[in-house]
């Protein structure tokens, strides 16, 4: 007989993803995540409720959720009051927890999860047994009031002048050398220039993005913008507002495949070589009646 797995195909979801405190050292403050398990689970939901550090590793900020630094004590300030549960389908809980500032916490930014994650599901086969355990996370940002530095610039905006296909992927790097998370804010809009119609953002969208960038950090950011004509001229215009600055970026962008690219060189170099031609036999008609 087979052994059955469990299907996570329908996930346990939480709520919010992200959440922000403003702390101040001595005081406690009270907060939660809600857990949800699908009307569409196919069975009851175990879950335990920890918490994380929080990090990004490198310029396109891969979390880290094991690494414990200076901006993560908050880590050791945080209790769940009731870190395990169990959930019927269609079932929701509030997962409460508490923030206890110490008295000498320093001003600044400090990160830190709330996790989920599923009971381990033993899945045996061959005397070996493999244990499947499923884990999301909500974010907190917080900032500790006391001494704040907010610095940092826009280094890069930058929209490329040709695309062979889609999507056209512009580039943003923001660097913050405070010691909190500042916010950014990306306003993208594409027009195509032979119609006039605004290709991006789409219909109902607003075209702006909004990033956090941490401190002691360099953020590399990409807008794709799709929604694009095969072939043809889009201008592009992209802003970014941040720490007070902003910076505009605005470029045609020629879209052309590169078969067609590689046609039209064709096309040119056989309309040359036989305008070459017709001139080298005109030559020699011209000097054969000279003769």
């Amino acid at each position: 007989m087979e052994n059955e797995v469990s299907d996570f195909s329908n996930m346990f979801s939480i709520l919010p993803m992200t959440q922000r405190f403003v702390l101040k050292p001595g005081e406690t403050y009270e907060g939660s995540v809600t857990v949800v398990n699908p009307a569409d689970a196919k069975e009851d939901f175990e879950y335990k409720v920890t918490v994380t550090p929080y990090s990004v590793v490198g310029s396109e900020y891969a979390a880290d959720l094991a690494t414990k630094t200076n901006l993560s004590k908050m880590v050791d300030w945080i209790t769940i009051e009731e870190p395990t549960g169990k959930l019927k389908p269609n079932e929701a809980r509030d997962v409460n927890f508490k923030i206890a500032v110490p008295e000498d916490a320093a001003g600044g930014g400090q990160y830190a999860t709330i996790a989920v994650s599923s009971a381990a599901q033993g899945i045996e086969g061959n005397g070996v047994t493999v244990n499947n355990i499923f884990e999301m996370a909500s974010i907190i940002y917080a900032q500790v009031e006391g001494e704040i530095n907010h610095e940092g610039e826009i280094k890069e905006n930058l929209i490329p002048g040709y695309t062979a296909t889609a999507p056209i992927k512009t580039s943003i790097q923001l660097t913050n050398w405070g010691n909190v998370h500042e916010d950014a804010t990306i306003v993208t809009k594409a027009t195509n220039m032979f119609t006039g119609e605004v290709i991006w953002p789409r219909e109902g969208e607003s075209g702006k993005t909004n990033e956090i960038v941490m401190p002691g950090t360099d953020h590399y950011i990409s807008e794709e913008i799709d929604n694009l004509p095969l072939l043809g001229m889009v201008h592009v215009e992209q802003t970014v507002y941040y720490l007070g600055m902003s910076s505009v970026e605005a470029v045609n962008v020629l879209i052309c495949p590169i078969w067609f690219l590689l046609l039209v060189i064709v096309t040119i170099g056989a309309i040359i070589a036989t305008i070459v031609r017709m001139v080298i036999k005109h030559r020699r008609k011209k000097a054969e009646i000279t003769m």
